[in-house]
């Protein structure tokens, strides 16, 4: 892995607006962001059409044309990534699921949402509705979600990239984990009524 020194310096140059760090960035971390992308396509079904490098680079062009913020140190770029790479996999779920509307939904705890296939993709778009509504509502603990479940940072990451104590982004997961479970419940509550 790179000098984490080296890493936090160019993201800073990304974040004064100089596009071409992120392209030295990039290769310092793509072990990473491949990991991300692999755990993240573990979850979905078999034969996805995105693969781990499609996913990668498909993140890369986004957070490329997007507005660069201003990144802390190599764990806040990953949150972030990871999040990128979430949102391409809604949006993919989201146009397949396009054709499937209507139909309950059975109850499922959150490690089930999250390990949701995209052969259910009404399970994905429900959790991705979920945090979104917690994001409203506590953007930071919708970020630690983000961070642990979908980047699988640790709390430790986490509290450096937030500045938090660690002991706060455990207590603060707990809580955003039990708000998510309730939302799940309530929609597949709703979902079976109709």
């Amino acid at each position: 892995m790179a000098d984490a020194r080296t890493i936090t310096l160019l993201l800073r140059d990304v974040a004064d607006g100089d596009k071409s760090a992120l392209d030295r960035v990039m290769p310092l971390v793509y072990g990473e962001l491949r990991r991300i992308a692999d755990g993240q396509l573990r979850r979905e079904r078999p034969g996805h059409t995105l693969q781990p490098t499609a996913l990668v680079h498909e993140a890369y062009v986004r957070l490329m044309h997007g507005q660069q913020p201003d990144y802390n140190n190599r764990s806040h770029f990953l949150a972030i990534a990871s999040q990128v790479m979430r949102k391409i996999l809604i949006d993919h779920a989201r146009t397949r699921n396009a054709s499937k509307r209507g139909g309950g939904r059975a109850g499922l705890s959150l490690d089930e949402a999250r390990d949701a296939c995209v052969e259910r993709p009404e399970i994905m778009i429900a959790l991705d509705d979920a945090l979104n509504e917690l994001e409203r509502l506590d953007p930071r603990k919708a970020r630690l979600i983000e961070m642990r479940y979908f980047g699988g940072l640790t709390a430790e990451e986490s509290a450096q990239t937030l500045s938090l104590e660690v002991a706060e982004v455990r207590r603060e997961l707990r809580v955003a984990q039990a708000w998510l479970q309730r939302e799940l419940d309530r929609g597949a509550a709703s979902g079976t009524e109709r």
